[in-house]
């Protein structure tokens, strides 16, 4: 767990990646330098530099500042992390023999191995990411330029060309992996009260399965009674088939009840388990557009169903005890009689 944490203390939150050639501004948030340079250029014309992190600003364009240190991490975590398993993705210049890709261009839509990036352009709309084959989807349609803001109003990806001149002009924009934060936030949140939900489900489940075992005593209750019976005079007989059919009835009606409010708690719990595993791979992509372009899944936990299932398991009923209890008493008082020896006998 502690590597992992490691590892992604040492993602540049521009381009989701290992910091290359890692830099500082003054605010203390280090990036890319290629990354910042490319995000400093696109805010160049708007007369104000902030910092995507902290959206720290400043008038002039900041100096950069090449933090050592973080270098020295990276260099080190590099040189002992274990060989990277093959993503299935190839460079796309190696046409001689398949060579795993270690980079993905997102402006030339192509994959490069590691000596085809090194003679690769370092220009900054040369935008590299992890390899992927969804290059296309990390473009704008209308500018054909890499997506790097999210429009909050129309909850759409865009590039700077949207949000400079536009549809989205004038529109509150953030940086991607700033909206994908938001976002997973939101969605954990929403799993949170799934992974409750499915809990409250569990607990009804258990409870209306404890209430089935209980039925399997009205067994004993029934032989109980039919041994009474068979025991007092020929009179009785009627009073037995009353009670019998009694107890077979609410017998029959409870566990109908119950199977049934089972099977449906049971789907609503493979519902949920859906659900939860789906957002759980949305907040372990690391791909923010992918996260973004996904709708929104909502408040899926609402109070009705528990209302309305908790409102069912109550009314599907129990054994009537208190008539069971005092037909019992009834039969006891006539076989005390019965049993009470006739006088001269």
């Amino acid at each position: 767990m502690a590597s992992a944490d490691v590892r992604q203390e040492l993602d540049c939150s521009i381009c989701l990646s290992i910091y290359t050639d890692p830099v500082t501004l003054r605010c203390g948030h280090s990036f890319c330098r290629v990354c910042i340079d490319r995000v400093l250029d696109t805010q160049e014309e708007a007369g104000a530099y902030t910092c995507p992190e902290c959206r720290a600003e400043c008038q002039e364009r900041p100096a950069l500042i090449q933090n050592i240190t973080l270098c020295n991490i990276v260099g080190r975590f590099l040189s002992t992390r274990p060989d990277q398993e093959e993503t299935g993705i190839f460079c796309t210049y190696c046409v001689d023999s398949p060579v795993p890709a270690a980079k993905s261009c997102l402006l030339c839509e192509a994959s490069l191995c590691d000596k085809h990036l090194r003679v690769h352009s370092k220009s900054a709309e040369h935008v590299l990411c992890d390899p992927t084959t969804a290059l296309g989807n990390r473009k704008c349609s209308v500018h054909k330029k890499v997506l790097q803001y999210y429009c909050t109003e129309d909850a759409d990806c865009i590039c700077v060309s949207c949000g400079l001149a536009g549809q989205h002009q004038g529109h509150k924009v953030e940086m991607l992996d700033e909206a994908s934060k938001k976002k997973k936030k939101k969605l954990r949140n929403v799993l949170q009260k799934l992974t409750t939900k499915r809990e409250e489900t569990d607990t009804r489940i258990s409870s209306l399965q404890e209430r089935r075992r209980v039925q399997g005593e009205a067994a004993g209750v029934t032989e109980t009674v039919t041994a009474l019976f068979r025991d007092i005079r020929r009179q009785l007989e009627d009073l037995e088939r009353r009670v019998l059919s009694e107890i077979s009835r609410q017998e029959q009606r409870v566990s109908l009840s119950v199977s049934d409010l089972i099977q449906q708690l049971e789907i609503k719990k493979d519902e949920l388990s859906g659900k939860m595993r789906h957002i759980e791979e949305l907040c372990n992509m690391s791909d923010p557009v992918t996260v973004l372009q996904e709708p929104d899944t909502g408040d899926l936990c609402d109070s009705e169903d528990t209302w309305r299932h908790d409102n069912q398991v109550h009314g599907a009923g129990d054994l009537d005890v208190g008539l069971i209890s005092g037909t019992l008493h009834t039969l006891s008082d006539v076989i005390r009689v019965h049993c009470i020896p006739s006088h001269g006998e």
